[in-house]
């Protein structure tokens, strides 16, 4: 347990046992640590020492803080490969995860500069746009808005509702195969709805990919744009 008087910081010896915890398998990749409050109570000092500790172990990557859940031992990151073929799900499967998509909206709006320049229509052209979260082993790893033509996808939103694949509704319309034309990367503050629907704070930065996919003749058939928990995703350019 603690030792008092020795010279050392009570948070720094929490820390340590914590950490020594954690690496002897006591505490394993996913599980969640004990409450601040329950900490407390087992070490017999106050929360602020708590919150020192678990502060420490969050920056040497040990655990991961949600906010309204507790502290989580992190698990290993997802290796996320973009290239010209790039497909969520597949992605995941090849690392052996449970990939999860889950539709949050799915309407028909006018196109902005940014997207009718992507998809190479005119501004306020009718778009369908697709919102959805990823998941990974059942964690939200990532916050997506697509868009897509309604003259080449009439009626997207009821397919896409019954498909809730990409893939499968651009095929339903003739579309078999898309590859990536450009990728651009960029790293950037969350916004405070962004932060909440990837469950992170919002002082932790985010990934983000724009993305123009094709159809094998080269037409644009979608304008992409992820955000991924830059603690959970490693972004992996294949050339």
């Amino acid at each position: 347990m603690l030792t008092r008087g020795n010279g050392v910081a009570l948070w720094r010896q929490i820390h340590a046992l914590l950490g020594a915890a954690i690496s002897s398998g006591r505490f394993g990749p996913g599980d969640r640590l004990p409450s601040e409050h329950g900490l407390s109570r087992q070490y017999g000092v106050n929360r602020h020492t708590i919150r020192r500790a678990l502060s420490a172990l969050e920056e040497d990557g040990l655990i991961r803080v949600e906010q309204g859940r507790g502290s989580f031992v992190r698990e290993q990151v997802v290796h996320y490969p973009v290239g010209r073929r790039t497909r969520f799900s597949e992605n995941l499967s090849r690392q052996r995860r449970a990939p999860g998509n889950i539709l949050l909206t799915a309407v028909d709006a006018e196109a902005d500069p940014q997207v009718a320049e992507a998809l190479g229509i005119a501004p306020g052209e009718v778009v369908t746009r697709i919102t959805s979260a990823g998941e990974a082993d059942g964690r939200r790893i990532s916050y997506s808005t697509a868009f897509f033509p309604r003259t080449l996808f009439p009626g997207m939103v009821r397919v896409y509702r019954e498909l809730r694949s990409v893939t499968r509704t651009l095929a339903h319309y003739g579309v078999a195969d898309y590859a990536r034309r450009r990728t651009r990367i960029i790293a950037r503050m969350p916004t405070a709805e962004e932060a909440r629907e990837l469950r992170q704070p919002r002082t932790r930065p985010v990934l983000v990919t724009e993305s123009v996919n094709v159809d094998p003749s080269g037409v644009p058939v979608e304008f992409g744009v992820c955000l991924f928990a830059s603690d959970w995703v490693q972004i992996l350019v294949e050339s």
